[in-house]
């Protein structure tokens, strides 16, 4: 599923138009001119994962209301994903933008992919993800390419399996890679690396 990519070093004038529901959302940089929108930072990777349509019964009819799944990165170590709900598409991932920043979470790397395999189930959706030689690239797409883009990993090579739902893959990719950060924490703990705690050799090889 294509996703909305908000890089600073992108070009002018190639965002999306904002589209329906669970589809990416675009919007202006201004958020449109909406209240409390959102100021992006030049030096954090964002993207749109997706834009759903909410409808709430209640009392004489319908309430219609949005919500967004963004992921924000520093591009060196630090991703977050986060949910935000409002009745204006703009409003719901100006709402997910600054609950991303504050979710970060920090995740090992090895030089330019990660230390070692790790997978991680989410809902109906399952992601694996594999470390890669330097060159090899970012072999994934839709949600999860997002997730690593916004990380700073270069090469790795990914694969979704069940479900296709960009928010639980996207979940799924998290918690794979908090695996790697809570290896992190108990190699830090005994006092060794992630490669002689694990004792393989997946980022070299």
């Amino acid at each position: 599923m294509p996703v909305e990519k908000r890089n600073a070093n992108a070009a002018p004038g190639r965002r999306g138009k904002r589209s329906g529901e669970n589809g990416p959302g675009g919007r202006s940089k201004s958020g449109g001119g909406a209240k409390g929108a959102y100021a992006p930072q030049d030096d954090f990777a964002e993207a749109v994962l997706q834009v759903r349509r909410v409808a709430k019964v209640i009392k004489g009819g319908r309430r219609l209301s949005f919500s967004a799944l963004v992921v924000v990165g520093d591009r060196a170590g630090k991703v977050g994903i986060a949910l935000g709900k409002s009745r204006e598409v703009s409003s719901a991932i100006s709402k997910a933008y600054k609950r991303a920043r504050k979710n970060m979470v920090d995740v090992p790397l090895y030089k330019t992919t990660i230390p070692f395999t790790v997978q991680a189930k989410h809902s109906a959706s399952k992601v694996l993800l594999r470390s890669a030689s330097k060159g090899t690239g970012v072999i994934a797409g839709g949600s999860v390419r997002a997730v690593l883009d916004a990380l700073g990993v270069k090469d790795v090579l990914a694969k979704s399996l069940g479900s296709p739902n960009p928010g639980n893959v996207a979940r799924a990719t998290m918690e794979a890679l908090q695996t790697l950060s809570s290896a992190s924490h108990i190699a830090k703990l005994r006092g060794k690396s992630i490669k002689e705690l694990i004792g393989g050799v997946d980022a070299e090889s």
